[in-house]
């Protein structure tokens, strides 16, 4: 039977989703620490396909993995049962069964992802310091007229960073929302100074949502003018567009959105 999971995940003392080796040695990553609990249960080795690779010091509160067990374990309470084996910043948040050749990767439709900002002169709060990304109070109306820009269909070459080879960069971007008062899907005091931005499209390169943050950030600094935008968009270089990329621990993966004929019948998609 195949399975489709879904997790969240604070990815601060993690080196990424996937696996990854160093100097002869396994890095601590969520990919491994899920496939080792699936070992310690069923007493073998379970491939986990994740729907995408979020980044060292990267979150997540919709990551989806799927994974293929024996018959003879079908009757498990899968999502009880990782749980119990996982560490507790990794947490199982439902297990269904999919529909045959159900592909957590090749199946996604679009993604929606979200950053976080500490807007102040002081340090964020410790309990959220490691979910946000400190910068200086910024000028929202500025930061919105960026947007337009963004948003449709692009050649987003000029927001990836080294390493990733793709071939087509080409992505749509359905939305960029601003969320004064919000740390991911988290609605904070009033009082407190955060901002989420919230981007959904039909898939993102590497450090793209990272990148765009980024610019966004300037552009509500006043470092650089939403006019400047499609030209840094045409180039088609990462050199273009000014600053460096936003840091990690601000980004968190919302959820991975699919059709509904990639479920069983007896399951439905979930509710993220």
């Amino acid at each position: 039977m195949r399975l489709k999971l879904t997790l969240a995940y604070e990815g601060t003392a993690y080196s990424g989703w996937q696996i990854q080796i160093a100097g002869g040695k396994s890095l601590p990553t969520i990919q491994g620490k899920v496939e080792e609990a699936f070992r310690r249960i069923s007493g073998h080795r379970v491939t986990v396909h994740g729907a995408g690779r979020t980044d060292a010091g990267v979150h997540a509160e919709g990551q989806v993995c799927h994974a293929d067990i024996d018959e003879n374990l079908t009757r498990i309470d899968w999502k009880r049962a990782l749980n119990a084996c996982l560490p507790q910043d990794i947490r199982i948040l439902e297990s269904v069964a999919a529909a045959c050749g159900f592909h957590a990767r090749k199946d996604a439709r679009a993604k929606r992802y979200a950053y976080s900002l500490w807007m102040h002169k002081d340090r964020p709060l410790p309990r959220i310091r490691n979910f946000t990304a400190h910068c200086p109070p910024l000028d929202l109306e500025g930061l919105a007229a960026a947007l337009p820009f963004l948003i449709g269909r692009r050649d987003f070459a000029s927001f990836r960073n080294g390493g990733d080879e793709t071939s087509d960069t080409v992505r749509e971007i359905h939305s960029i929302d601003c969320l004064p008062g919000y740390v991911a899907g988290l609605r904070c005091p009033d009082d407190w100074p955060v901002l989420t931005l919230v981007f959904t499209g039909s898939g993102f390169l590497r450090q793209m949502a990272r990148n765009l943050s980024g610019l966004l950030v300037y552009t509500g600094l006043g470092k650089i003018s939403p006019e400047r935008i499609p030209g840094i968009i045409d180039a088609g270089d990462r050199r273009a567009m000014p600053g460096p990329c936003a840091p990690a621990q601000g980004l968190s993966l919302l959820e991975v959105i699919y059709p509904e004929p990639c479920f069983s019948p007896q399951s439905a998609p979930p509710a993220v």
